[in-house]
């Protein structure tokens, strides 16, 4: 047996992994206040950010989708959501473009 110290266990890994979702909600929840503020306030187009904050959770969830660890439910109720979010979305762009511009 050696007398070396352990470096990594599972502690370790799962205060590890709780700081990583605690960023990620921050980052993304910033982003989404940024894109309201340029889009509100500072009428600039916001869809770049919009993209990061898509595309991120995108990325995470077919990480778990590929390593089976994404509950069938979950997926479909995502996709609901998802598809909800885009009709609302095109419905509010149609209204918008309606109104503002006759």
């Amino acid at each position: 047996m050696t007398n070396q110290p352990v470096i990594r266990d599972e502690r370790t890994v799962a205060v590890e992994n709780a700081s990583y979702r605690l960023a990620t909600v921050v980052l993304t929840f910033g982003l989404l206040m940024i894109v309201g503020v340029r889009a509100l306030v500072l009428r600039q187009a916001c869809w770049d950010l919009l993209v990061l904050v898509i595309v991120g959770s995108g990325v995470a969830t077919y990480r778990q989708w590929t390593q089976r660890i994404l509950p069938r439910r979950w997926a479909l109720v995502g996709m609901g959501i998802a598809l909800l979010g885009a009709v609302v979305g095109l419905v509010t762009v149609v209204l918008l473009k309606r109104l503002w511009h006759p």
